[in-house]
């Protein structure tokens, strides 16, 4: 299965627009947003765009009930501050990562096959353990180059694709 990965698009429709656009293109099954996402306009982009959606808070996620209204108007799954579910045999654990100890916890703690995370506006792909640590970067291109990312399971194989 492939999973589109974003985080911290802070608004940026056209840079949400195109991110859409690949995890089509590259046959996305399910997108997962690890914060930061602001407004819950964004979230509309992805009304029928044939993938599953998603997501937790980041920290500038302020308006949080029309953000959870916006995601259940699009058939997706907006899970507060942490996410915990298992898809293709995977489990997943989703934090924003304001919090580097709780991150770190969360990552060492061996429970997840996979951990996606994002705040940083930095790209990482790191294993640690037998988890896989992966943030896609901002999709805003906050302080770096706009990055999205794309994993497929059951070989955990990652591409980072520039914006």
């Amino acid at each position: 299965m492939k999973f589109g990965l974003i985080s911290d698009s802070h608004d940026h429709l056209e840079n949400v627009k195109k991110s859409i656009e690949i995890f089509q293109e590259k046959g996305v099954e399910m997108v997962i947003h690890a914060g930061d996402i602001v407004a819950p306009p964004v979230v509309k982009l992805f009304d029928g765009c044939g993938m599953q959606l998603a997501g937790i808070f980041g920290n500038n996620d302020g308006e949080k009930l029309g953000l959870a209204r916006f995601f259940e108007q699009v058939g997706g799954k907006l899970y507060g501050d942490f996410a915990d579910f298992v898809a293709d045999g995977c489990r997943f654990g989703v934090y924003h990562g304001t919090s580097v100890p709780l991150l770190e916890s969360v990552v060492t703690c061996g429970t997840y096959d996979v951990v996606v995370t994002g705040h940083t506006h930095k790209s990482d792909i790191r294993e640690v353990g037998k988890t896989l640590l992966l943030n896609p970067g901002s999709a805003h291109g906050l302080g770096d180059t706009a990055s999205i990312m794309i994993l497929e399971t059951p070989d955990r194989s990652t591409e980072l694709v520039e914006l």
